[in-house]
């Protein structure tokens, strides 16, 4: 298990942001004068989530950056998950602040040094590295690692960079399957279990979907080519890595076949009959240790995964790629942690962009919240090195919030510490609401 990380990163940030450097890859970024020209940085630091979006847009193929991008339909859901948080008001003290403030806790057994954990999310094709790479960066700030079933890295391999690794899966396949998945996991080390089954299948944007290969071989390299040339640090990424995107999901394998393509999985996935409450049951007697529902948005699915004996579950919408039109997570969550938060963790995953997000899901009943497209620009836009950095500022911006409100705990976070405006929360699934 990694040892709990220094404060220095974040003391270093805040009294010399322009020399602060994350560990890892430091070789220079671009940015614009003001004159229009680029110019090297040599600080690759980024002071915002927002930063790293546009550091991985311009570093990323197009249909790469587009993927990452994602949403549904409309988009409606997806642009709710962050507009939400800005609807919040927060309600700070003018003196008697806590000099010292404790931000770690523990999710599903786990010590962490923040609230904050790596949500599950397939990242083929954003660094070579991939979730290796975050796996160390989540060690590396005392954090857990959410590992994707369709990731890009086997799961022996990022158990062995984070040993605080939750693996997650979806219905996929027969029970046979998905006991020789579980076996596997419990296997190679991991420590959780993440069960994710709101998926719906939902097709189409209003802006168009990325073309996404079956497989890299010559002829879709050179129909990609255009694009991947005009991408030249990325390409340097992986010509230096001596890899290819790799587009299997390795984690789905049976044992002794080689890995099925992401679509060749995605299409048993379609054709697999959707799971009942009974499935979500018998998946939680499989697995001996923590498990974890994920994609819980009503009153009476939370009080049902209780009745199925999960540890935890997290208030989440696909991050807007499922249903478009579910309301924001942080909208809802609050009912939810008002019926079940006494019973099981409650997690928030979702629009988490900054450190005040963090102090909003907590204060309104999150016992800690999951990132996925933070931590992926990131990860595009400096490997390990800006995975940490997301880290950082989410670790910065929490440890500022709390000072705010005059807490010397995240523990001590609640309603009183926001402004709520009316009619602002969602009560789905509730005769009362």
């Amino acid at each position: 298990m990694p040892a709990r990380p220094s404060d220095e990163p974040v003391q270093a940030l805040a009294a010399e942001p322009h020399r602060y450097r994350p560990t890892g890859d430091r070789r220079g970024e671009v940015r614009r004068s003001e004159k229009g020209r680029d110019l090297v940085m040599s600080n690759p630091w980024f002071e915002t989530v927002a930063e790293a979006q546009r550091r991985a847009k311009r570093r990323l193929p197009p249909s790469v950056y587009a993927a990452l991008v994602a949403g549904s339909e409309k988009g409606l859901t997806v642009d709710d998950n962050v507009a939400a948080f800005g609807e919040l008001g927060l309600a700070p003290h003018v003196a008697g602040l806590c000099d010292e403030r404790d931000l770690a806790t523990t999710v599903m057994g786990q010590p962490v040094s923040m609230p904050v954990i790596i949500s599950p999310t397939g990242v083929q094709a954003v660094h070579p590295d991939g979730e290796v790479a975050v796996a160390r960066a989540a060690a590396a700030r005392g954090t857990v690692m959410g590992l994707s079933c369709f990731a890009s890295k086997p799961i022996e391999e990022v158990v062995a960079a984070n040993p605080q690794t939750f693996f997650q899966t979806y219905w996929v396949g027969d029970k046979d399957e998905m006991s020789e998945r579980l076996e596997r996991a419990r296997v190679a080390g991991a420590v959780g279990l993440i069960a994710t089954f709101d998926w719906s299948f939902a097709i189409g944007r209003d802006w168009g979907s990325p073309v996404i290969p079956e497989q890299i071989d010559l002829k879709t390299a050179m129909r990609f080519a255009p694009e991947v040339l005009r991408r030249p640090r990325w390409l340097r990424d992986f010509a230096r890595s001596g890899a290819i995107p790799d587009l299997s999901v390795p984690n789905l394998a049976r044992p002794g076949q080689d890995a099925p393509t992401f679509f060749g999985a995605y299409g048993k996935w379609m054709q697999t009959p959707n799971p009942g409450w009974d499935d979500v049951a018998w998946l939680r007697e499989q697995w001996d240790g923590p498990f974890m529902l994920k994609g819980v948005v009503r009153i009476d699915d939370a009080k049902r995964a209780v009745d199925a004996g999960v540890t935890a579950i997290s208030v989440s919408n696909h991050g807007g790629n499922n249903l478009d039109g579910t309301p924001a997570t942080i909208r809802m969550l609050p009912a939810i942690a008002e019926a079940v938060g006494d019973q099981v963790e409650v997690l928030l995953d979702g629009g988490i962009r900054r450190g005040s997000d963090v102090v909003k899901a907590l204060a309104l009943g999150a016992r800690a919240v999951m990132i996925g497209r933070a931590y992926l620009w990131g990860l595009a836009a400096n490997g390990q090195a800006g995975v940490e950095n997301v880290l950082d500022l989410l670790r910065g911006g929490l440890d500022s919030g709390v000072l705010g409100l005059g807490h010397s705990s995240v523990h001590d976070l609640s309603p009183a510490d926001l402004f709520v405006p009316a009619g602002f929360t969602r009560r789905l699934g509730d005769e009362e609401g």
